[in-house]
């Protein structure tokens, strides 16, 4: 039976003892939301889920500066998900509901995202995960993939042989039947947009 962690690049799930480094503002310098969210092209009053989304800093960012959108904050672990609805507590956004993402919760989902959005998530899941995620897009719908670049050296963030290359990102992506449609590269990051691939 395939393991939820079955082709993941990152030996061990990410610890929510560290989730303090998840709201850490350097972040937002090295990986700008703006940026992020250009790439991510949301249609207007469009479903964005955040998958993996942790403690929710880029998936508040989004609601901040979308107020159109309907942001569904996914994480596995219910210890995120709990720091995340403590900050809706203390700054309440409409638009932004978190979700643990069972099951139950990914089949009612299925089919239903205009655009998903994975910051740091590609070298933690394992490939099941990730044909789930393609499975909750809509028709034409697509994925923004930004993660950790293992081609370069960066005073932040896990090894170089914990993360994966654009390359290696890419091939990934292809391999469990997402194309890929723009790349870019950050400054410790790359980015992959993916769409499901053409049938044809």
């Amino acid at each position: 039976m395939e393991s939820s962690r079955d082709g993941a690049k990152q030996p061990e799930r990410f610890d929510p003892g560290r989730a303090a480094q998840l709201d850490d503002p350097a972040r937002f310098d090295y990986l700008p939301p703006a940026e992020l969210f250009a790439l991510l092209d949301a249609p207007k009053g469009g479903v964005v889920v955040d998958f993996g989304a942790g403690t929710g800093a880029y998936a508040f960012k989004l609601a901040q500066a979308r107020p159109d959108l309907d942001i569904l904050a996914l994480d596995e672990q219910p210890q995120m998900l709990e720091l995340l609805k403590k900050k809706l507590s203390l700054n309440p956004a409409a638009n932004l509901r978190p979700i643990l993402a069972d099951g139950k919760s990914l089949e009612a989902l299925r089919g239903g995202a205009d655009r998903i959005l994975a910051v740091n998530v590609l070298h933690e899941v394992g490939d099941a995960p990730l044909r789930q995620m393609a499975d909750l897009l809509k028709p034409g719908g697509s994925i923004l993939f930004v993660d950790w670049n293992g081609a370069i050296e960066r005073p932040v963030g896990p090894p170089r042989d914990h993360v994966l290359t654009p390359e290696e990102a890419a091939r990934r992506v292809q391999t469990l039947g997402m194309e890929v449609l723009t790349r870019r590269a950050l400054r410790y990051h790359y980015a992959l947009v993916c769409g499901l691939s053409r049938m044809d």
